[in-house]
Parts: structure tokens; C-alpha cells; sequence
């Protein structure tokens, strides 16, 4: 059992680790207290960064789904908001880059609960970190398991959207639907994956 010094923390960051020991140790009901504890700050982060309420969204779901899979990693030397707001970040920054959107300067830095300066760091595009290829991929192998739990007629939206990285635009021509149909599908699906870490996390 690792040593901490509960002086450092606020009273909410240790409420954090006792959730992230639960929720390592098996009780999946912590995984759903911890998303519902910061899915609207990193949701509104991120938008902040994008500027997109659909991508906003997207990455949100893609952040506490890295998160979750690296939670057995996570060390208390600073706050989990810290940690999942970095998580949140670089996702996003890699999104943003992938996209060429210039919205945000990467010199930004966010505040987290603890009032603690949150950096983004930016990793080097043409030399990727093998550790963060491992974790792409774990993400991907994560939500690949929602999907398969997912009513049929979501899991095509969300494997265009996910894994072949279509747009809202090219999902809606290659399945010929109109554009916000696949926008509230897309939207749906998601609010059920949420419901599948809260809930069902047991059933994976």
C-alpha cells in the first residue's frame, strides 16, 4: 500500500483515491461516481479547445475511456483531475492536429479543482512515444467492447465514426442518411456507452 500525505490534497482529490482503489479493486460502481464527478468540466474543456459540440463530445467519451484503461497506472503524487485533465489534452491536442484546427494556442494551461496550473504537453508528431501508441490502442480495444454492447443499429455509426475516422458528413453519404439523423444517433450512442461504464462495466 502506497504512503500518502493527506495534508497535500484537497478533501475532494482524496474522495478521488479512495474511488480509484475501489474501482481498481473490482467495484465498478467508482468508475461511474468518477465520470460523473468530471464529465462536464472535461466536456467543457475540451469544447473550449475545439469549438465543436459533436467533437467536444466525441473526445470527452474517448478521454475517460483512456482514463478508465490506465486507471491500474494512475500514482498519487498529484490530483486524478489533474491527471484525467492531461489525459483530456493530449487527446484533444492530437485531435486538433489531425484536423489542422487552429483554436487554441498550445501554450494554454488550465486550473484543476486543487487550483493547481495544468500544462499541456505536446508530444513530437514525427517521433510518436511508443508508450502512447500502447495506449491508443488500448483505448480503441476498450471501446471496441461498448460497441459489441451496443444495439446493432448504433455499432456501424460508431465503428465509421471511431475507427475509420469519417466525418458527420461522410457517415450520413455512406449510409445515406441525413446529416442529423446521424448527429443524433451518434449522440444517443454515446449517452448509452456512458451508460455502460456506470452500469454494466461488471458485464465486460
Amino acid at each position: 500500500m502506497e504512503e500518502l500525505d493527506e495534508g497535500r490534497f484537497s478533501q475532494k482529490a482524496l474522495e478521488d483515491f479512495k474511488l480509484i482503489d475501489m474501482a481498481v479493486g473490482g467495484d465498478d460502481k467508482a468508475y461511474g461516481k468518477l465520470l460523473m464527478r468530471y464529465r462536464r468540466a472535461v466536456y467543457h474543456m475540451i469544447l473550449k479547445m475545439v469549438r465543436n459540440i459533436d467533437d467536444a463530445e466525441d473526445l470527452t467519451m474517448e478521454s475517460f475511456s483512456k482514463a478508465f484503461r490506465s486507471l491500474h497506472r494512475f500514482k498519487k503524487d498529484f490530483t486524478f483531475s489533474t491527471w484525467l485533465f492531461r489525459i483530456a489534452t493530449n487527446n484533444t491536442i492530437d485531435h486538433i492536429r489531425k484536423k489542422k484546427i487552429n483554436t487554441l494556442s498550445i501554450e494554454n494551461t488550465y486550473t484543476d479543482d486543487d487550483g493547481q496550473s495544468v500544462g499541456i504537453d505536446v508530444p513530437d508528431a514525427n517521433n510518436p512515444d511508443p508508450q502512447e501508441e500502447a495506449i491508443r490502442s488500448q483505448k480503441e480495444e476498450l471501446i471496441q467492447l461498448y460497441v459489441g454492447m451496443l444495439p446493432a443499429k448504433y455499432q456501424k455509426l460508431v465503428r465509421l465514426r471511431y475507427f475509420h475516422e469519417l466525418s458527420y458528413e461522410e457517415i450520413a453519404e455512406e449510409l445515406d442518411a441525413p446529416l442529423g439523423t446521424v448527429k443524433a444517433q451518434l449522440h444517443r450512442a454515446r449517452e448509452l456507452m456512458y451508460d455502460l461504464v456506470k452500469n454494466n462495466k461488471e458485464h465486460l
